[in-house]
């Protein structure tokens, strides 16, 4: 399925009533498409802990313009294995993502900002006998460099 409304046209199909009554738990289910318009968006919302979520949102049931009362967990089940053929897991999603350097930055932030612009030997030992740093010097003042340039 590709579109909220094919899957509301297909519950409608399925549950009875018409697609207006379950356009709004599709759209939730797809609206990650905002910040990704690419597969990958089903990874925030299309697993098992979404179809709970959703009922969280929606409710335990809907009532459609059948009459028929619908639990959530049908619909957005059925939503789910449209677009995955399964209901994955939160960890089916994380455990193929791959660890991209900033996910791992390894530092304890200060109390007090350091100067990006400050990054010699003497502020890195510091910080390392402070604890505040597990990094080494050379990867300490690319971390530096990163957040001055995020900065400006």
């Amino acid at each position: 399925m590709a579109h909220s409304l094919h899957h509301a046209q297909s519950s409608a199909r399925k549950f009875g009533g018409v697609a207006a009554d379950y356009i709004a738990l599709h759209s939730w289910f797809d609206c990650t498409k905002q910040h990704l318009a690419l597969p990958g968006h089903r990874a925030l919302r299309h697993h098992a802990l979404g179809i709970w979520e959703s009922e969280a949102v929606f409710g335990l049931s809907i009532t459609n313009s059948a009459g028929r009362e619908v639990p959530v967990r049908f619909i957005a089940e059925q939503h789910v294995r449209e677009d995955c053929r399964c209901i994955p897991t939160v960890a089916d999603w994380l455990k193929h993502l791959p660890i991209e350097p900033w996910m791992v930055n390894g530092v304890i932030l200060p109390d007090v900002e350091v100067d990006p612009g400050e990054t010699d030997d003497a502020l890195w030992r510091r910080e390392v006998a402070a604890g505040q740093t597990i990094l080494g010097l050379a990867d300490w003042q690319a971390q530096h460099r990163m957040r001055a340039e995020m900065s400006s």
